[in-house]
């Protein structure tokens, strides 16, 4: 069973979490107004940080971290002190989990290229409605780390264009991220995309510049086998990229699974469902701008792989409480979100270390 990281960041194994820290955190605090003196509140920007990780590693109410603090001698505070500090300390949270970030990755990647999954989730508050925040995250999928991230408010769409992209980087994304400008962002940068394939928001076209009809080009496919078709995407401003359908004919009791799903999520949303999606269903779709010199098996199986962002969802919303949100003002908010990605990835750090190093306390 894995040992209950999010007590130790706050209890008596401070120091061992303190080594894994970036360089220069406490003076980092200093710089973006994080700790100021007060001789009866936080005497350093590591008492100020500890206390923090009380509301933010172990779920403490402001009310309980105050009072936690005050018996342990850390800080005389009160809980709206605490609150206050913690909308202080959005930038300096932002800085540390961004340096926890890029202190994670250490293993080759699985391919010569950087194969990155993307994807965002949703964060709100209480009483609310609807999203009221939108985490947009990327994991290299050679360690399982992440190498970006961006939080947005409800207005901040979920697309490519947002991400960062180097030269020889593979992105991965769902069908929210098949549309010509995504494709157009990461090609742009020198990337290539691998993407599940939404033919109405990414309609793909032949040599010739016709429209594929993308169920007439694999109706004929038998269950288990695949079909890997130039296409190419038209962006705005009238390029075209190139690119390959790629297509799996899914087995009887996977195409009805996956009907029964869109069905039962249309139902809740009280939409209808047409008969192409549904015949479309009994298919998995990608495109790709990668070279043939990756064969159809082989885009598939990368494609697998990025079910492993979900996952880091869940991981973060199940141990973390990421999946609401008890702050209502904006910088607040940004703040306690910095802090429980900054706490995600120091546990990531600390399990690496105890999985690579022999074991000496934790």
């Amino acid at each position: 069973m894995q040992p209950d990281l999010t007590q130790e960041l706050v209890g008596d194994e401070w120091d061992v979490v303190r080594q894994f820290l970036p360089e220069g955190w406490s003076e980092q605090a200093h710089k973006t107004g994080a700790w100021r003196r007060s001789p009866r509140a936080f005497k350093d920007p590591d008492t100020l940080l500890r206390v923090l990780m009380m509301h933010l590693a172990a779920g403490y109410s402001l009310t309980e971290t105050a009072t936690r603090a005050r018996q342990s001698g850390l800080a005389h505070v009160s809980s709206v002190a605490v609150h206050k500090r913690l909308r202080a300390c959005e930038e300096w949270l932002r800085w540390l989990a961004d340096c926890e970030r890029s202190l994670l990755g250490r293993e080759a990647p699985r391919m010569e290229r950087r194969l990155r999954a993307v994807d965002a989730t949703v964060i709100c508050e209480p009483g609310s409605t609807g999203t009221d925040w939108r985490l947009h995250y990327s994991i290299n999928l050679a360690d399982l780390q992440c190498d970006f991230f961006e939080l947005t408010d409800v207005h901040g769409g979920e697309t490519w264009r947002r991400v960062p992209v180097e030269a020889g980087d593979v992105l991965l994304g769902d069908r929210v991220y098949a549309n010509p400008a995504g494709v157009a962002h990461v090609v742009n940068g020198g990337g290539d995309v691998l993407v599940r394939l939404n033919p109405h928001t990414l309609p793909l076209y032949d040599a010739a510049g016709a429209e594929v009809n993308v169920f007439k080009a694999i109706r004929m496919l038998k269950v288990g086998k695949t079909l890997d078709l130039p296409a190419w995407v038209k962006c705005k401003t009238g390029a075209s990229i190139p690119g390959r359908l790629i297509a799996l004919r899914r087995s009887a009791e996977a195409a009805r699974i996956e009907c029964r799903r869109i069905k039962q999520k249309a139902s809740k949303q009280q939409k209808n469902v047409s008969r192409l999606r549904l015949q479309l269903a009994r298919y998995f779709l990608l495109w790709t701008t990668l070279p043939s010199t990756y064969s159809a098996s082989e885009i598939l199986s990368f494609y697998r792989w990025r079910w492993q962002i979900e996952l880091g969802f869940k991981r973060m919303k199940s141990i973390l409480g990421l999946g609401h949100l008890p702050k209502k003002d904006p910088a607040t908010a940004r703040a306690w979100l910095h802090g429980k990605l900054l706490t995600s990835l120091l546990v990531e750090r600390i399990i690496q270390a105890a999985n690579t190093f022999s074991p000496w306390g934790y």
